[in-house]
């Protein structure tokens, strides 16, 4: 296990933080943390309760402070996630609760959900789904920047809707319009049958890792496999999705999927293949890598 070269304390003194940090961002850089430096005053602005871009105008380290910052630092160099060490993930305009047994979203996940946000925005009453939900991060994106739409969100995964139910209570206590939650499997064939033909927009962002993927010990160790592996060739929930987001979407609706760098081609192809939606197209995430695809679908009799 990692740990923090100690430093004394002077008693009930303040330790200036700057030097602290300083340590524990070499510490992280050397266990392989990637933004070593952002995390390390992500960790002492938690610890001091304050925002990150205060951090220099902050009161210093209490000692109690002090070994609670190392304490965490070390975890973080164990590769514990971030946001499990601080109970917190930021996603567009959201903070959500996360932690053992929910995916924490993604930055690139955040094009995806704008991408939704401006779909929906586009109709005055829109209906919205938001499959492989997880925390909740992308429906609860909608739901706060599109009040007028109706939100569903759906989980299979028991811990994970846990996480969900959580973070929709705590939106819907913010004043944000609340979302539905809906435990179920969204391979199973009659997914939302009440819905059938009336969806504007429908979101995912599904297991799509191939089996053999080796990921970050952040994911393998502590993301849950369900959330993050696809099957073999990392397809194995977006075929059935791809399948009965036809059935859902209203003609006209419109379909995004979030999928693996390695699917830029083969996404679009299922999407082609099935032979009921247009206009397919997939976009890049901020590294130019292939990551989500959309798509609308076919009028009746297009």
């Amino acid at each position: 296990m990692s740990t923090l070269p100690r430093h004394p304390s002077e008693g009930t003194n303040r330790e200036r933080s700057a030097p602290a940090i300083a340590r524990a961002a070499r510490l992280l850089a050397d266990a392989g943390v990637e933004g070593a430096r952002g995390e390390a005053e992500l960790l002492a602005a938690y610890v001091l309760g304050v925002p990150r871009g205060r951090l220099a105008l902050a009161d210093g380290f209490t000692s109690a402070q002090r070994d609670r910052f190392d304490a965490l630092v070390t975890r973080r160099a164990d590769r514990e996630p971030l946001q499990h060490i601080t109970g917190v993930a930021a996603f567009r305009h959201l903070e959500l609760a996360v932690g053992p047994g929910v995916f924490v979203p993604r930055p690139e996940t955040e094009l995806l959900a704008g991408w939704g946000v401006e779909q929906a925005r586009r109709g005055t009453a829109p209906l919205v789904v938001d499959l492989c939900s997880g925390s909740g991060a992308i429906a609860l994106a909608v739901a706060q920047e599109v009040p007028a739409a109706r939100v569903v969100a759906v989980e299979g995964a028991p811990e994970a809707l846990s996480w969900l139910r959580r973070n929709a209570a705590d939106r819907a206590g913010a004043g944000d319009r609340p979302v539905e939650v809906v435990a179920a499997d969204v391979t199973g064939a009659d997914l939302l049958a009440d819905l059938a033909g009336r969806v504007d927009v429908l979101l995912c962002n599904p297991p799509y890792v191939p089996a053999e993927v080796v990921v970050p010990p952040e994911v393998g160790r502590h993301d849950p496999a369900g959330a993050v592996f696809g099957g073999a060739d990392g397809l194995a929930v977006i075929r059935p999705v791809v399948a009965r987001a036809a059935v859902l979407l209203r003609p006209g609706g419109v379909l995004g999927v979030e999928h693996d760098d390695t699917h830029g081609e083969v996404v679009p192809r299922l999407l082609t293949d099935d032979g009921r939606y247009v206009s397919i197209a997939d976009h890049a995430d901020l590294t130019g890598r292939p990551r989500f695809v959309t798509a609308t679908r076919r009028p009746a009799d297009g």
